[in-house]
């Protein structure tokens, strides 16, 4: 099974990036409904693997300590692609202002996933939410697309849980099906 951990996307945020999601030529746009930040990528593992990761994710208490409302608040904006630099962006994503509650979520999911020995990702996090996977998308139009999207600011999402997810890759992009959720106010109260 090929696991990662994403927090889910509300429907405002849903309705307003997949209303943008058109006009690139070449780019596979992702399903409003599958939108998401992904907190950790995991990768392939087997049945007792994927279980030593459900029961370990619950010992993640979130960045902060017995609150009431939202453990963290979570702003997107802008716009940028992936590689950074070279030719041949690969990705459009939206990006994630800097938060270091966010970065603690992340650093703590990390931490109970080398615990039962998960190996940590090789990549620097850069928390982003995927719109489009692109293939030669022409950099004029691209660059355009951009420009006119990049003073995208939403509304900051309230993040009171993640969930961790199966992948099931296929020919017309992968699919994602929630195995657990983790619910932050409740590991918080605990």
């Amino acid at each position: 099974m090929r696991l990662f951990i994403a927090v889910d996307m509300p429907k405002s945020v849903q309705e307003r990036l997949g209303g943008i999601a058109c006009g690139l030529p070449r780019a596979r746009w992702v399903s409003p409904q599958q939108l998401h930040l992904t907190l950790n990528f995991i990768g392939e593992v087997d049945g007792a693997m994927m279980r030593n990761i459900q029961e370990a994710l619950h010992k993640v208490t979130g960045p902060v300590h017995k609150v009431t409302g939202p453990a963290l608040l979570m702003c997107l904006q802008g716009l940028g692609v992936f590689p950074l630099r070279g030719k041949n962006p690969h990705t459009l994503w939206v990006g994630v202002e800097e938060s270091e509650q966010l970065l603690a979520l992340h650093r703590q999911i990390a931490s109970v996933l080398s615990d039962v020995g998960c190996r940590p990702e090789q990549r620097k996090y850069a928390p982003h939410v995927t719109l489009a996977r692109l293939r030669n998308t022409p950099a004029k139009r691209l660059s355009e697309f951009i420009g006119r999207h990049m003073p995208l600011v939403l509304p900051a999402i309230s993040v009171n849980r993640f969930r961790l997810y199966r992948s099931v890759l296929g020919a017309k992009g992968a699919k994602h099906y929630v195995e657990q959720e983790y619910l932050l106010d409740d590991l918080l109260d605990t």
